[in-house]
This record gives structure tokens, sequence and C-alpha cells, in this order.
């Protein structure tokens, strides 16, 4: 009799969790709009703690889900960077892991802290070596376009806007020969006739977040960036560097500040003031965007929809 139940239960369970699975695909698709792509960042690990399944994730959501690329708002090198680009890291960082076929679409990075600590020019010369690997400079511009909607990706160089890294040439010691008023006039430059129907700003380094790394570093931006990004009333500001989702709405602006998690490791978070939602789980995002709504899903490693941060015009 009991070698009976414990078989039923066994059944039941085995029953759940193919019904569970099979529902995800579904779900995912209600998800999609005309223009899709994937949100990632934090990710270098070797493949160690969540950035393989996570990978494994992306794929199989890209499968279900028509996505047109991945932007990557740095550290996909963690620790401390890369020396070259032959750099086995690349292997064990990103080619090996992000393999899935439907990840084969381009990735559009940007330079974190911790490939600031290694070649960051490497970094940009990766391009000529993988065909996914996107990067034309230090910071740059990107139309994505299908079905007529339009989303302009203004990808940012936030290392060199922060004094603590300037002034650390020894750790860091490419970001003091970068022209930070020069990088400065550029975002105002192409924001000023940025006509498309979506505008995200994509960073490493958060604007405003809840943790433990120095104040300095919003401090900076928040007078550098933010006051341009205000300006040019932009949807979004994307970045990564704290490892937890968070959704921060400010007074006195219209801009929707993401911090996006960590693809392989994460850390604690909780609330602070303008903190609409947040979570310590691992994850990425997925922007699906059309001409009136663009939603931004929060995913965590097991492929749920955490929260979802809507902007409708």
């Amino acid at each position: 009799m009991f070698s009976t139940k414990r078989s039923f239960f066994a059944f039941l369970l085995a029953m759940v969790s193919i019904f569970s699975f099979a529902q995800t695909p579904e779900v995912w698709k209600t998800l999609e709009k005309p223009l899709n792509f994937f949100l990632a960042n934090d990710l270098g690990r070797n493949g160690y703690y969540d950035q393989k399944p996570i990978a494994e994730l992306m794929g199989n959501m890209a499968e279900n889900v028509d996505v047109e690329c991945v932007v990557a708002a740095g550290d996909v090198h963690h620790f401390e960077g890369v020396r070259s680009i032959n750099d086995p890291l690349w292997m064990t960082n990103f080619e090996l892991i992000y393999a899935h076929p439907e990840l084969m679409i381009p990735w559009y990075p940007v330079l974190g802290n911790h490939e600031y600590r290694g070649n960051t020019q490497a970094v940009l010369d990766y391009a000529d070596v993988s065909a996914r690997w996107e990067m034309p400079a230090r910071y740059y511009t990107k139309v994505l376009e299908n079905d007529g909607i339009t989303v302009r990706l203004v990808m940012v160089d936030t290392a060199p806007l922060l004094d603590k890294y300037r002034e650390d040439t020894e750790k860091y010691p490419d970001a003091c020969k970068q022209d930070m008023d020069r990088q400065l006039a550029w975002i105002d430059s192409v924001l000023t006739s940025s006509k498309e129907d979506w505008v995200l700003v994509v960073g490493h380094h958060p604007i405003y977040a809840e943790t433990s790394k120095e104040d300095a570093e919003r401090v900076d931006l928040q007078k550098r960036l933010d006051t341009i990004l205000r300006k040019h009333k932009v949807d979004m500001y994307l970045c990564g560097h704290i490892h937890n989702f968070q959704y921060i709405r400010k007074p006195g602006s219209d801009i929707d500040y993401v911090v996006n998690s960590s693809g392989s490791l994460s850390r604690d978070v909780k609330p602070v003031d303008g903190t609409v939602f947040c979570s310590g789980e691992t994850g990425f995002s997925l922007i699906a965007a059309d001409k009136k709504v663009l939603n931004l899903h929060m995913i965590n490693k097991e492929g749920k929809v955490l929260y979802t941060v809507t902007r409708k015009k």
C-alpha cells in the first residue's frame, strides 16, 4: 500500500513538472511584441553559479520569442577583465556559455568596471574575431527596427564618468585616458537628434540604486549624466553593476531607472527612496516593444517574470 501511494505521488510530481515545463514556452510567447531583445550583464563566472543555467534559459526563451539581439550592460568578464582578444576567458566566460543556436545573434556590449581592470581595447577589438560581438567604440548608438517600430540604444561608457575610476590609475589605467567632456557632449548631441519611438540609454553603473558601494559613484552620474537624460526625457536608463533587480522612479523625472540583475551571481537588496520594485534573484530582462507600449520583463533563473516595467505612449 505504501509503495503504491509513493508511486502515485511520484507520478503526480512528474506530471506537475512536465505540465509546468510545457506551459512555460506558452507564457513566454505572450510576452512577445514586434521588437524584442535581451538585457544581460555581470556574467563572467566561467559558467559557475547560475551563469550556465541562465544562458541556457535565454536560448530556450529565444526559441519561443523572436529576439533581435542581446544588450550586454558590462562585466561580461569579471575580476581582471581580459588581456587580449586571445584570452581564454573569451571562451569560458562567453563563447562556450552562450552557445545556444538562438543566441548567435548580435551582442551590443558596453564596458564595465571589471573590463577596465584589463585590456579595454581588446574588448573592442574582439568584434574582429566574433561575428556576433558588435562594439564599434567605447560609446556608440544603435537603432533597432522591426515592423516599423524603432528603439534607439545609446550605449554609454560610464567608468570614465566616475572620479573613483579616473583617480585609481593603477587598478583602472584606461579610465583617466578617456575624454569625459567629449563623451557627455556626444550623448547630448545624439539625444538631441533622436526621433525614434523609444530611447533607451545603457551604461554599466547605476544613477540611482540601493547598494553598499560608495555614494560618490551615483552622485557623479547624477550630476554629469542624469542632467542630460532628464533634459531629453529619455524613456529608460538601463544598467547593471549591483547584481540585483531594481526599478526606481525619482520626483521631477519621468525616466524609468532600471538596474538589471547579474546573470550569474546576485546580491541581496532592500528598498530605498524611489524603489518601485527590487529583488535579489539572478536573471536577465526581456524588452518587448510596439508603437504604443514598451515592456521590460525582469526574469529570474527559473524563467518566471518577477516584475514588468511598462511605458506607454
